[in-house]
């Protein structure tokens, strides 16, 4: 059965898509804790961080720091953190919050 994760990027679930490519797409969360609380996802369905082929792991935060800057820029926060939290979808992914 796919991810939640894998059924946003097949556009069968609807969400607020902010950036994309072949291989990740990042999306604002449905339960925000901050304003602009994005995830980044790989278009791969691997259920774990530490199972990513190493292209997609070192492709991953170049992928997500201009996303960063702009959920930055948006919100007005003085910096965006990162987080590698992986228990709630078993598909790898990077929580993205803003910090004022």
């Amino acid at each position: 059965m796919p991810s939640i994760f894998s059924r946003i990027i097949a556009r069968e679930i609807p969400a607020e898509i902010l950036h994309e490519d072949a291989d990740f797409v990042a999306f604002l969360d449905v339960r925000p804790i901050r304003e602009g609380h994005s995830l980044v996802a790989t278009k791969a369905e691997v259920p774990d961080m530490f199972d990513l082929p190493e292209p997609l792991l070192a492709g991953l935060l170049p992928f997500a720091a201009p996303v960063a800057r702009a959920i930055q820029q948006v919100t007005g926060a003085t910096r965006v953190g990162m987080a590698v939290v992986g228990l709630e979808v078993p598909h790898a992914h990077v929580h993205l919050v803003a910090q004022r």
